[in-house]
């Protein structure tokens, strides 16, 4: 057994030893755990729970709520909101709410940049204690001299740039994936070079100034190889995928917004390249992007729709049911990806926190069945494997189903 499998056991042992000492407190929950299977509670990196500034999409409250069900215990929220986090007083509104209102722990991000603009560096220094790390996430960070600062003062910080790359001059006016579907069915398409570009270039200033870079939802073949060689150069690096970009490619793509987010799904061949590289080890862990919006926003089409879907309550039976159970991945594997790994490049401890599962469960997407805001899932009617039913966070029950 590899020293990190044996890393993984002992925690894995800890978990269980956890759960079993939650259950001798609270026997009027009446849970065999020789039934189920305990995981350690998972961590999602990257989330919009919208609050402050777009709660008819998703609250703090809503949107923890949704990753409970999902059994998650740690989400860090994406900072493109109403006002951007951008100083210590607006970051603080969203604090605020997260202690009233949300039932699992809640880390924010702040911004790279004023109002995400990319034209003037936010206040990082006196945001830097409550921010979990630095992100313009939905935006990328167009100028190559600001990026650089940037990481020249979160490395001063102790703090990691966490970057959605994405070049504007070459999305021109694209929607979903340039590719076989865009141009069968008359769509203008996001090229794969609007991503992996940008994230060659954030590769070059992290090894130039030895910041602590992280790549979001990278979804394209070059994004994975050029992360892969940067690993292999010794930079500072990690990077996360989605969950729909490991199962799905455009050849499923359908004319409903419900497919549509940013980046969009890519070719089989990114598809594969995705996989291997959470075989690998290339990929360090899988976030949902977990992106509520309106029904009236989703309802307009691939064109017209808004971009983002939501994930949190489904990840763990998609990705037990297309990887684990196929032999993909192993188990531990996974938990790696969703529990480990984000805990540890984010800092994000490991409390009293878990949830069961029934892994041999059985049912049909129904986003009419999500305690989300948000219904837009390309899952709908898909047949999944695992259901939640409990999470504990911090010794307290906040989901059960």
């Amino acid at each position: 057994m590899k020293p990190t499998q044996q890393v993984t056991m002992k925690k894995q042992t800890e978990v269980q030893s956890c759960a079993k000492a939650f259950f001798a407190i609270h026997p009027e929950l009446s849970m065999n755990l020789e039934e189920y299977t305990v995981f350690p509670g998972f961590c999602d990196v990257h989330v919009h729970f919208r609050q402050p500034g777009f709660s008819y999409k998703e609250t703090i409250a809503t949107g923890s709520y949704a990753a409970a069900r999902g059994g998650y215990t740690a989400a860090c929220t994406m900072p493109n909101l109403n006002p951007v986090p951008d100083s210590a007083a607006h970051l603080q509104e969203q604090i605020e709410i997260i202690k009233k209102d949300a039932v699992i722990g809640v880390y924010p991000y702040a911004s790279i940049t004023v109002g995400q603009k990319g034209e003037e560096l936010s206040a990082l220094e006196e945001m830097s204690d409550s921010a979990i790390a630095f992100s313009d996430d939905g935006r990328g960070v167009q100028s190559e001299d600001m990026m650089r600062t940037a990481m020249l003062r979160a490395k001063k910080l102790g703090k990691m740039i966490v970057a959605h790359c994405e070049v504007n001059d070459l999305l021109m006016g694209g929607y979903i994936h340039k590719g076989e579907y865009a141009e069968k069915h008359g769509h203008r398409g996001i090229c794969s070079e609007s991503e992996y570009l940008q994230i060659e270039r954030d590769l070059r200033l992290a090894k130039e100034t030895g910041c602590a870079y992280h790549v979001c939802h990278i979804s394209a073949k070059e994004s994975v190889e050029a992360i892969r060689r940067a690993k292999a150069e010794g930079v500072n690096v990690t990077c996360e995928t989605a969950p729909h970009y490991l199962v799905m490619d455009d050849s499923d793509l359908e004319e409903d917004g419900r497919f549509k987010m940013n980046p969009p799904l890519r070719s089989k061949e990114d598809r594969e390249a995705l996989v291997r590289g959470i075989v690998d080890g290339t990929i360090d862990m899988i976030a949902t992007d977990h992106a509520p919006h309106s029904a009236e926003e989703k309802s307009k089409g691939l064109e017209k729709s808004a971009f983002g879907i939501v994930g949190l309550e489904t990840a763990l039976p998609l990705l037990y049911t297309k990887l684990v159970k196929t032999g993909v991945i192993s188990m531990e594997r996974l938990t790696e990806l969703l529990v480990w790994n984000p805990r540890e490049r984010f800092g994000i401890p490991l409390g009293e926190e878990f949830s069961v599962w029934d892994l041999n469960a059985e049912f049909t997407v129904d986003p009419n069945e999500f305690v989300s805001m948000g219904k837009a899932t390309p899952l709908t009617g898909m047949k999944l494997v695992g259901r939640n039913l409990l999470t504990v966070y911090n010794g307290k029950v906040v989901y059960r189903q």
